[in-house]
């Protein structure tokens, strides 16, 4: 079934879409607003606020809010990104009223317990290690610092120990005060549900929050820059980016297939001629990051240490010759590969509930899955190519995690 949606008057999008076959439904809230938004010295205050929620909100505490989802046999989750913030839950049908109190609560009546944010404030510094320690993890982080350098867009999601330790109990409220905002959220939800049922709900919950808009997020715009992490690892893993295309860019299905067929997979070219041919890399792959404004063209690579440097100038040479000969099979399929993806990720109902309220936040609409695979279908191979020629022709960004690269031979 096509998906419902609605709009409250004070701005709030409610979407639902009714599954036949299943007994299970997922709902959740989507704020578009992410850690890009943060203020300068805060950095990791979105990631923060999504920790914090979940110490306390509205009657419950931390373990009763565990208690609660698990003893219906269901689960609460919530990531923070960029651009976007999620509030999810995955629940069986009867148990909705449940899921719907219980992330209002998280969005509309957190405690931030102060005595709970210096705890958790540990606990964030320990994934923030973790991450550190990870390289084919944070060279990620480096790569997005050296793409947009000084910009938040270039900023960690965790942030960094300074701006952990600045974080207090009033940035929490002025977070959720000023960014969960109705005009820019949507509670979305899929699965066996009644849609009356559902915005009957919704409304009770939301429709008392104050009209209004979140600030708009601070533009960006691709630098490009190198950005060296010297610590030793088993591995050299290295990164490349270019500037690529926005989420609504006409262009970004063309730029989306050029990075599939030159690295999307075992066939493409990059796994095919670093990996197999000359035994280079042991992982390398190239992907399409869109933002709301910009995007990104990106590659990772992780070699031994003697052979990154060469395996680095393949991967660029890869690239460049892909741009230029991108043939018609590779095309077709780099095509079949998306539609699949899309069409076999939308069998779930968490991924069908996730997939149209961030089509509402990004287009404004719920474009039709007929509508995304004739755009695939419809990218020649031309416009394959000058995608990824513009793209290359953009200036590049360059990270690196395990020691010192040294030139190819």
């Amino acid at each position: 079934m096509t998906p419902q949606v609605h709009r409250l008057s004070n701005g709030l999008t409610v979407a639902v879409e009714p599954m036949a076959g299943v007994e299970t439904l997922a709902t959740g809230i989507y704020a578009n607003v992410g850690a890009r938004s943060e203020p300068a010295g805060l950095e990791g205050l979105a990631h923060m606020v999504e920790h914090m929620v979940f110490k306390g909100a509205g009657a419950r505490d931390a373990r009763a809010i565990a208690e609660d989802i698990e003893d219906v046999g269901g689960s609460l989750n919530a990531w923070t990104a960029r651009d976007h913030t999620v509030y999810h839950a995955r629940l069986l049908a009867d148990d909705l009223t449940l899921g719907l109190d219980l992330i209002a609560d998280l969005v509309r009546a957190p405690r931030f317990d102060a005595d709970e944010l210096e705890r958790e404030k540990g606990v964030v510094l320990a994934e923030l290690g973790e991450a550190r320690d990870t390289p084919d993890d944070i060279i990620f982080d480096h790569l997005q610092a050296a793409c947009f350098p000084g910009q938040p867009l270039g900023a960690p999601v965790l942030g960094n120990e300074a701006s952990i330790a600045a974080i207090d109990k009033a940035a929490l409220h002025r977070w959720t005060e000023t960014q969960y905002r109705p005009a820019d959220m949507v509670v979305a939800a899929a699965g066996k549900i009644d849609p009356d049922r559902f915005l009957k709900q919704v409304e009770a919950r939301f429709g008392d929050l104050a009209a209004g808009s979140a600030p708009t997020a601070p533009s960006a715009s691709f630098a490009g820059g190198v950005h060296h992490d010297r610590r030793r690892f088993d591995q050299l893993h290295l990164a490349l980016a270019w500037p690529g295309t926005s989420q609504t860019d006409p262009a970004h299905a063309a730029l989306s297939l050029f990075a599939s067929a030159a690295g999307g997979g075992m066939s493409s070219r990059l796994f095919q001629e670093v990996r197999e041919a000359r035994g280079l890399a042991y992982s390398i792959y190239a992907y399409a990051q869109p933002y709301a404004d910009v995007g990104v063209l990106g590659l990772y690579c992780a070699a031994a240490q003697a052979q990154a440097g060469e395996a680095l100038t393949l991967a660029r040479r890869v690239m460049a010759e892909t741009a230029e000969s991108l043939t018609e099979a590779e095309l077709a399929r780099a095509r079949a590969q998306a539609k699949a993806s899309l069409l076999m990720g939308l069998e779930g109902v968490a991924a069908r509930c996730d997939h149209f309220a961030r089509q509402l936040q990004i287009h404004g609409r719920i474009v039709p899955v007929a509508e995304t695979v004739a755009q695939i279908e419809a990218v020649t191979v031309e416009a394959a190519r000058a995608a990824g020629a513009a793209a290359l022709a953009g200036g590049e960004a360059l990270a690196t995690v395990g020691g010192k690269l040294k030139a190819a031979a």
